[in-house]
């Protein structure tokens, strides 16, 4: 897959279910849309979509009775991932595909591509390690109130 998200989780972790999500945020809602986007066996996708239903960020819709058919639609949950896909796909269009890709999320306003960054919402800075610090709350594991300041 040339997409930034895929090729990006294929170095960092399990990536089915978040490319649901993804796919999910595209406008997609289908079980055959999914299985024709994805490349995925019909049997692992029913397994990422029911465990993404249990979970909350999809939601399952009929739509069809005869024969029955059934849509997932993202949740107010599952919209919530948006910013943590999108910074995922930053991440890999600068690291990973060298601006590749296929899909790009356009200002709707503008037309202008945009160029997520994690922002802090209190002082609206970009959040990075020379700005901002971590610090041990009292329920962090031992190791790492040891490393990290106390708050």
């Amino acid at each position: 897959m040339n997409c930034p998200i895929a090729l990006t989780l294929e170095e960092v972790g399990e990536w089915w279910s978040l490319l649901i999500i993804r796919d999910a945020l595209h406008g997609l809602t289908r079980f055959d849309e999914f299985q024709q986007s994805l490349g995925i066996s019909p049997n692992s996708l029913t397994r990422r979509l029911t465990e993404l239903c249990a979970a909350g960020l999809l939601e399952r819709r009929r739509y069809q009775d005869r024969p029955p058919r059934d849509e997932y639609l993202l949740t107010a949950r599952g919209r919530d991932l948006q910013p943590v896909v999108e910074a995922l796909a930053a991440w890999g269009r600068k690291h990973v595909t060298r601006k590749k890709g296929n899909v790009r999320l356009l200002d709707s306003a503008t037309g202008a591509e945009a160029d997520p960054v994690l922002v802090d919402r209190n002082t609206g800075r970009a959040v990075n390690l020379d700005d901002f610090r971590y610090v041990a709350m009292p329920t962090a594991h031992p190791v790492k109130r040891r490393r990290l300041p106390r708050d």
